[in-house]
């Protein structure tokens, strides 16, 4: 008997790799890397599960927002970065034999027709219970409602302001740029 579908929200910064950058990745997929949080690190590896769902949320961004949403399609594995000591992610208890980190694969679903930002989520009242709300709420990786991923969802396709430009634009993969930008936290899958 399969799992229900469960929610959840990933924070990337879009400087290392925003929801275009997840758009411009082959078949619109890639790997989550990086997490180096245990209680985020058990999601990866003991609850999220292909078929779930996932709001992009993009952190340290002007201004913080969630931008689109994505579908787990690989479970929990261990993450090759950890063992890599060129990455920024090394680290050296992680082994082949006892792996510590794990990420999953996530495949593009929708880029919100407009961003929903932090100070917008905080007035709709049926996020008012949501993690990423909470005060001193940092996790990367973290449980969401069916409700609120409905109420996200609704909101963000309702009534688009065209006025301004997002962060998603102003995210846009660059062809050439700093050495920081392509040290991305995440790569994309190859075919």
């Amino acid at each position: 008997m399969s799992k229900p579908v469960r929610y959840w929200l990933f924070k990337s910064e879009p400087e290392c790799f925003s929801i275009r950058h997840l758009e411009a990745a082959p078949n619109r997929t890639t790997f989550w890397d990086g997490v180096r949080n245990f209680q985020a690190r058990n999601f990866l590896r003991d609850e999220i599960r292909p078929g779930d769902r996932v709001l992009y949320y993009h952190s340290n961004a002007e201004p913080s927002a969630v931008a689109g949403t994505a579908t787990v399609v690989q479970a929990g594995y261990p993450d090759p970065t950890a063992q890599d000591p060129e990455s920024d992610h090394y680290d050296p208890k992680h082994t082949a034999l006892s792996p510590i980190w794990y990420m999953v694969d996530i495949r593009l679903d929708e880029i919100f027709p407009r961003e929903l930002p932090l100070d917008e989520l905080r007035r709709v009242p049926e996020l008012k219970d949501m993690e990423l709300l909470r005060k001193g709420s940092r996790l990367s990786v973290q449980p969401v409602r069916k409700s609120e991923f409905e109420a996200v969802l609704k909101r963000a396709r309702a009534e688009p302001d065209a006025a301004k430009p997002s962060a998603v634009e102003s995210a846009r993969p660059k062809t050439s740029g700093t050495a920081a930008t392509t040290r991305r936290r995440r790569r994309e899958r190859s075919g």
